[in-house]
């Protein structure tokens, strides 16, 4: 088969602070047409840098290292001048980067940043400009790209703007297509669309993909053959089932048993212990001796080599390279010990909280009196009843009201109607009542940590903040014992209470916010989306610390997630919400093994598994309508491969399958 691309003994150094550091290490590999390439490794590992390095966009204080190459075809990339790699990028070489909102300039229209790729290398006569862009918004699903070419990126979804970028990456019909963590930030079944019109465009164009990914699912169903990257270099590499059906490397091993099941509800997760070594820190020679539960002195001082364990399997370990009969065979075993719960205090069903018909409505106001013209509906009419000592997680996609519900349970957005009862009482609460009782019991932990901690403030003063508001903070001997006390429990130094957000990884901003939670003794957390923007390693620390904290202090969570494979390890209820509403209601198995909503099915046909199998990933059609004008009947009618005549009149009511599972759907009797 020919080789589009081969990059052999990729190296890449750093300047910094007078001193060069390297970043990426002897990387061999080939791309071939029609087929996927898949790196994959925690944030800092340089996937992204990779990236850039095969467009020569690094950044100005990078160097190539002597011997590297890539060649694409007979041609060497590096010896090429700026004014060469202008006429590759993006005629050969097409790439869609991650985060697709900052990937598009906000003040053109999509139109105009189309025609930009265009005008750039000389292609097309504008009189057949139009037409073309048109034809290429709808090969990358854009139901309506007339309307789409005249928007601006802040006007479209997130799915919409990822489509956008990927069809500025193939405009050109190039040979290689570099996808970055192409559906990190999307809903699991627009990221299901993606990968999806990924494959088809592949098929299509012939073309070859480079898929850099922290989602081993992903990988799993996209990728011909994979390689695993850490601190710079590949630590294991060969073809896709094989090393996910049969990893080598410690590293690799532990990556796997870190991702959630949805069966693995009284199991630990594994995890990585520490963190990817940083540029400037002194590493072994091996870079993942600090971490490996097998590393011994040779580890930390001689570097191991490539080993070919299996045909086209090779691994850089010393462990086989020493007795491959007793050692090749070693495995991380996953923690098997169960997590200890006292059936007295946790098994019970004792009501933290309710709330009964909540709605969240905005209003759209025009004009120069500011009349209200329409009402954005993004809560509309839910009931939920949280237990505790119990999770109730609530799933759904992006723009399905998750995140206003629980922002509006915890007083940071007005209701604009709802009963709202607290603990066993009887008596509805209203909204001061609501803020004034109970916020202090109530607590937030918000999806993005970065964004949520003050950065002008040092960790001792962010914990203590919640203190103050709520005339909680001790006698000035005892604060600093408080607060010490607080980073013991989310496993934190004592020492961080001296420092600020910016010198902590996102795991560990992640801790400090549900430390900051903690910190006035709530009895309810609720929980957005705490682990979506995070490695799956550091994932499975954070989600193993709140079960922790839930069994010590009988915690009651609003879990809020996207993700049913976290559902699976953090829920005992699940509701799943779709445009305002919830559609199915029920204990985890119930939803989970037998799920009755056509929305929820979509949901767990879209969350790609490790198989050992390429599964299809069937995606759920279109995207959630808007929460302005909503359908008149059932919401989900427009995607629904089940839809009737009735689904397009009436809304369903709700439908009991058993005592404590609910649907709101038509194809089940009342």
């Amino acid at each position: 088969m020919t080789t589009i691309l081969s990059c052999e003994n990729l190296s890449v150094s750093l300047m910094l602070a007078g001193e060069r550091y390297p970043v990426l290490n002897q990387l061999d590999f080939q791309l071939q047409p029609g087929k996927t390439f898949a790196i994959v490794g925690e944030s800092g590992c340089g996937k992204s840098i990779m990236a850039l390095a095969l467009n020569q966009l690094l950044p100005p204080n990078a160097a190539y290292q002597e011997n590297s190459a890539i060649f694409l075809g007979e041609e060497d990339l590096l010896l090429c001048s700026d004014v060469q790699m202008q006429t590759i990028r993006g005629k050969r070489i097409g790439m869609v980067f991650q985060e697709p909102m900052t990937a598009l300039n906000p003040v053109f229209t999509i139109g105009q940043q189309l025609t930009e790729i265009f005008n750039a290398h000389h292609v097309h006569a504008e009189q057949s400009l139009q037409q073309h862009l048109i034809e290429l918004l709808k090969q990358v699903g854009i139901s309506d790209p007339v309307r789409c070419l005249r928007q601006y990126p802040h006007e479209l979804s997130g799915g919409m703007k990822q489509r956008v970028v990927i069809a500025m990456a193939i405009a050109l019909k190039p040979d290689i297509l570099i996808a970055d963590e192409p559906t990190t930030a999307l809903d699991v079944t627009i990221q299901a669309q993606i990968l999806d019109l990924l494959r088809s465009l592949q098929v299509r164009y012939g073309m070859a993909i480079l898929l850099i990914s922290h989602d081993l699912g992903v990988v799993s169903q996209m990728a011909d053959d994979v390689a695993v990257m850490y601190a710079g270099q590949f630590v294991e590499q060969g073809p896709t089932q094989l090393l996910i059906r049969d990893p080598k490397h410690p590293y690799t091993q532990q990556l796997l048993a870190a991702i959630p099941r949805l069966d693995q509800h009284d199991r630990p997760l594994a995890y990585i212990s520490g963190m990817v070594p940083g540029l400037t820190e002194p590493k072994a020679a091996c870079p993942f001796a600090n971490r490996c539960p097998y590393a011994w002195s040779r580890c930390w001082a001689e570097a191991p080599l490539s080993v070919e364990v299996t045909p086209l399997h090779r691994v850089s370990c010393h462990l086989y390279t020493e007795d491959p009969s007793m050692l090749a065979d070693l495995k991380i075993s996953e923690k098997q010990e169960s997590f200890v719960v006292n059936p007295a205090s946790n098994d019970h069903s004792e009501i933290a909280f309710s709330v009964e018909d909540a709605r969240c409505y905005f209003p759209i106001k025009k004009g120069l009196l500011q009349r209200t013209v329409a009402m954005v509906k993004a809560v509309d009419g839910v009931s939920l009843c949280l237990k505790k000592g119990k999770t109730l997680a609530l799933v759904g996609e992006s723009g399905c009201g998750k995140t206003t519900l629980g922002k509006a349970l915890s007083g940071l957005l007005p209701l604009t109607k709802g009963d709202i009862r607290w603990g066993a009482n009887t008596e509805v609460l209203s909204a001061t009542q609501w803020i004034k009782q109970v916020r202090q019991q109530l607590q937030m932990v918000f999806q993005d940590p970065f964004s949520s901690l003050n950065p002008r403030m040092m960790i001792s003063q962010i914990l203590s903040e919640g203190l103050l508001a709520h005339g909680l903070m001790p006698p000035k001997k005892e604060q600093l014992q408080l607060l010490q006390g607080l980073l013991d429990k989310v496993g934190l130094p004592q020492e961080s209470l001296q420092r600020y957000p910016h010198e902590f990884s996102g795991g560990q901003r992640q801790r400090l916010s549900i430390a900051r939670a903690l910190a006035v003794n709530p009895s309810i957390l609720i929980c957005d989306e705490p682990t979506s923007a995070l490695d799956v390693s550091v994932q499975a620390k954070i989600l193993n610390l709140l079960k922790e904290l839930q069994q010590k202090d009988h915690l009651a969570y609003l879990f809020i997630t996207h993700d049913l494979a976290v559902v699976g390890y953090m829920a005992d209820e699940v509701a799943v919400m779709y445009l305002g509403r919830i559609v199915e209601y029920g204990l985890r198995e119930e939803i989970l093994k037998t799920p009755k909503h056509p929305y929820t099915q979509a949901l767990l046909r879209a969350k790609p598994m490790l198989g050992e199998e390429r599964q299809l990933i069937a995606p759920v059609i279109g995207e959630p309508p808007s929460p302005i004008h909503p359908p008149v009947g059932c919401h989900f009618a427009g995607r629904c491969p089940f839809v009737m005549k009735q689904c397009l009149s009436e809304y369903p009511s709700e439908r009991s399958v058993s005592a404590t599972h609910q649907v709101r759907c038509f194809l089940y009797s009342e």
